[in-house]
């Protein structure tokens, strides 16, 4: 599959919250995401590692109000897109977040993320 092809495929899995069967589907093994620095997690490496974190994410999320992903924009082996969710956390309460995501891909798998927000 090439950039477009995973691009088109990440969204869908996204918005119908399919998000961690894209990490398994999408992702290569040895993926690299990259938070924020000094955020918690800052550099995560490892399909099973990355899972676990989104997993996480999504555990910590009691409800989502909103949520939306814009189309990716394609570029050689990197897409991005926007996300932004309005979401109440169990720890933390209700936060709008507003993030630009950029992916690589390589040989049909995703191998780097990063978000900037």
């Amino acid at each position: 599959m090439n950039t477009w092809g995973v691009a088109k495929k990440w969204k869908e899995m996204c918005e119908k919250g399919d998000n961690l069967d894209c990490i398994n589907e999408l992702y290569a093994d040895d993926v690299v995401s990259t938070e924020m620095p000094g955020t918690s997690g800052e550099v995560i490496t490892g399909k099973q590692n990355v899972w676990n974190k989104s997993k996480k994410w999504i555990d910590s999320v009691e409800n989502i109000h909103f949520s939306s992903i814009s189309n990716p924009l394609v570029a050689g082996n990197f897409f991005t897109a926007k996300m932004d969710y309005d979401c109440t956390f169990k720890d933390k309460g209700r936060q709008k977040i507003q993030e630009v995501c950029v992916y690589e891909v390589v040989d049909g798998k995703i191998t780097s993320e990063q978000y900037f927000y």
